[in-house]
């Protein structure tokens, strides 16, 4: 089962050695593990995505939640929740080729930010299985690259703000 986990950890280096170093030193295969600042400059936040048994993320939730440098641990999967991610992708397309992909990106609301004579560099942002699609749909052209941010989450409505 996918399972989403936030934790805001201290904004110090080191930090994501920590985390990543747990989560290695016990076995646990990471989907996507992302990091970012929040409204808080002394704070980050990751999310980190596995695909294990609700019972283990709990476990890695708790096992997270020891380290010194982690601040608060939450499984967005029990709670409903936000979530998105960014993808930038170059197509190499003919002249004859483009319309066919500034279609596609229309379709998925995604928006081309470069042209060049031989490529179009699109990028779409939306759920992970949104971007998959997305993917899927690119098929008939050559993706020469593919850059994904991975998951970044958090909890809807006034979730934050009950704590």
């Amino acid at each position: 089962m996918r399972n989403v986990i936030s934790i805001r950890v201290q904004n110090v280096p080191g930090v994501l050695s920590h985390v990543a170093g747990m989560l290695a030193a016990r076995g646990y295969n990471v989907d996507s593990l992302t990091v970012g600042a929040t409204e808080d400059p002394s704070l980050s936040r990751m999310t980190i995505v596995l695909d294990v048994e609700p019972e283990l993320a709990e476990q890695v939730s708790r096992q997270l939640q020891k380290l010194v440098t982690v601040v608060e641990t939450q499984n967005l999967s029990h709670v409903a929740h936000v979530e998105r991610e960014l993808a930038l992708v170059r197509v190499e397309v003919s002249a004859a080729e483009r319309s066919g992909v500034v279609e596609l990106a229309n379709i998925f609301r995604a928006k081309i930010i470069d042209v060049a004579a031989r490529s179009v560099l699109v990028e779409i942002s939306g759920v992970s299985s949104k971007l998959d699609a997305f993917i899927v749909a690119l098929q008939p052209y050559r993706i020469v690259s593919l850059t994904r941010s991975g998951c970044i989450s958090t909890a809807r409505g006034d979730y934050e703000l009950m704590k």
